[in-house]
């Protein structure tokens, strides 16, 4: 079954797709359909990790300011309180203070991204929070740990952002001008994905071209890490680059299967 890592971008994206949209729509219906989903969020951020049990997740407007329609959306999408059991026993051994959640729906880094890639919200879904304390190596230990899922029929949606620098945001225009560290930090990740080189990956705050401006915060790039832990023997995956948003924002989504 596929990993992949997404771009989740504004929540706008869900009223406003652009080709981003049409990537996501496009994976949908063309990678091989999961039995669950199991999201790696940006937007779930604990001390330990915590996995939602939660039979009909809510949906979470975790967002202020944007346009009324967004607010009125829902992803009904089934729980997966079994998986959620699964991923538990799977973490207990590494990770003794993982814990589950059930109370939890899906922030808007699972539900935008699954909304336009499973628009019948009819696949079990439940979500694994990030430790943003706990760096990239953590994360990649984590994806380590899940590896064995993708073996049962289980989609890994690792959803954050391949940029993301809020206090760069200059413009309201999807299309603005791109700052020229945009696509010198995501083309770096891209060819050290490539090239499968891992020490180079984890150690990215010191080597990437403007790393910390990219990323003031870790928070949006772990969940890449924890998909290239998971999909570590899967090989090279498929880049695709839909698009740069708000002058700020690579849309850069990267698929394993």
């Amino acid at each position: 079954m596929s990993t992949l890592f997404i771009s989740h971008g504004a929540p706008t994206l869900a009223i406003e797709p652009g080709v981003t949209g049409e990537l996501l729509t496009r994976l949908g219906q063309t990678l091989p359909r999961p039995s669950a989903i199991l999201v790696v969020s940006a937007h779930w951020d604990t001390r330990a990790p915590r996995v939602s049990v939660a039979s009909q997740p809510e949906t979470i407007h975790d967002f202020g300011g944007f346009p009324a329609a967004m607010y009125q959306i829902e992803y009904p999408a089934p729980g997966a309180p079994a998986l959620a059991q699964q991923v538990k026993t799977l973490l207990a051994e590494a990770y003794p203070d993982v814990a589950l959640d059930p109370l939890r729906g899906l922030d808007h880094g699972a539900w935008v991204p699954l909304m336009l890639m499973y628009p019948e919200a009819d696949i079990p879904v439940t979500q694994l929070s990030i430790q943003s304390h706990a760096g990239a190596a953590a994360h990649f230990a984590l994806g380590q740990q899940l590896a064995a899922l993708q073996d049962e029929g289980v989609m890994l949606l690792c959803s954050g952002a391949i940029t993301h620098n809020l206090h760069d945001f200059f413009s309201a225009d999807r299309h603005a001008s791109v700052l020229d560290y945009v696509p010198a930090f995501s083309d770096w990740m891209g060819q050290r994905i490539a090239a499968g080189d891992k020490q180079a990956l984890l150690d990215y705050r010191q080597l990437a071209p403007a790393a910390a401006r990219a990323h003031p915060h870790e928070d949006h790039l772990l969940p890449l890490f924890v998909a290239l832990g998971a999909a570590e023997k899967m090989g090279k995956p498929e880049r695709h680059q839909p698009e740069n948003t708000y002058g700020i924002l690579a849309m850069d989504t990267y698929v394993w299967q």
